[in-house]
């Protein structure tokens, strides 16, 4: 026991502030462009397995939703115009109405100090998973936000869902949903579950979360990092 608190003590506070967390080297974040170097010949559309990348006046433009982050556009560009950068902060938020403004701004003082988050896993490689599961350690903490999982959609106030919906899992994800209590919000989580595309067109996938139910935002990577799921999730309660 004293040996345990000598090594407490000494190990001081390791919680990291999510926003200031180091990004290794090898770490992808969403594409970008040196227009001074592209010289607009298109090839990187055709490199793209999801066509994530679209020629706007001659230009690349990246579907954060869809890329999968594999690095052929980097790679097969020989004018050296497309990279990944450091960013992690990739979350983006649904557009709503007016009136989904409203009811945004009442889900937010209900659920601005404190959230219930549900994991539904409708078919990913568990990477997201593992991802998710770092939130808890005393690295990010996540319970220091208010933020934290259970193991019921009926006491949820937000469902966090990876992968790409199988057909298998199609009836469990509309289930769930069901049972998560109004109002509610629907995070999806990781590549497959933002842009669908991943395994492209199958007989047992039906593609990305939002075919199915609405989607309040959307974390794309493969997969994203802890902190880009912290942002997200704040970005999701207005809490930027």
């Amino acid at each position: 026991m004293l040996d345990t608190m000598r090594k407490i003590v000494k190990t001081g506070i390791v919680t990291e502030k999510w926003n200031e967390s180091a990004v290794p080297p090898r770490f992808r974040g969403g594409v970008l462009v040196k227009t001074e170097a592209c010289s607009g010949c298109g090839n990187c559309t055709q490199l793209c397995p999801v066509g994530a990348i679209a020629m706007v006046s001659g230009r690349p433009v990246i579907n954060n939703k869809l890329c999968i982050f594999c690095g052929r556009c980097q790679q097969g560009c020989h004018q050296g115009a497309l990279y990944h950068g450091s960013d992690f902060k990739l979350a983006e938020k649904r557009e709503v109405m007016e009136t989904g403004g409203i009811l945004r701004k009442k889900i937010s003082q209900l659920l601005g100090r404190s959230l219930a988050i549900r994991h539904v896993d409708v078919g990913s490689c568990n990477a997201c998973d593992w991802e998710m599961a770092a939130l808890g350690n005393p690295l990010y903490d996540l319970s220091q936000y208010g933020i934290n999982f259970v193991a019921s959609p009926r006491h949820a106030d937000m469902l966090m869902v990876t992968g790409m919906v199988t057909r298998n899992l199609t009836q469990a994800l509309l289930k769930t949903y069901e049972a998560t209590p109004a109002p509610k919000l629907v995070v999806a989580v990781g590549s497959c579950a933002t842009g669908g595309k991943t395994f492209g067109k199958s007989y047992a996938v039906r593609g990305s979360v939002d075919a199915l139910v609405p989607v309040d935002v959307y974390i794309p990577g493969c997969p994203p990092r802890p902190q880009a799921l912290i942002h997200g999730l704040l970005m999701a309660v207005n809490r930027l």
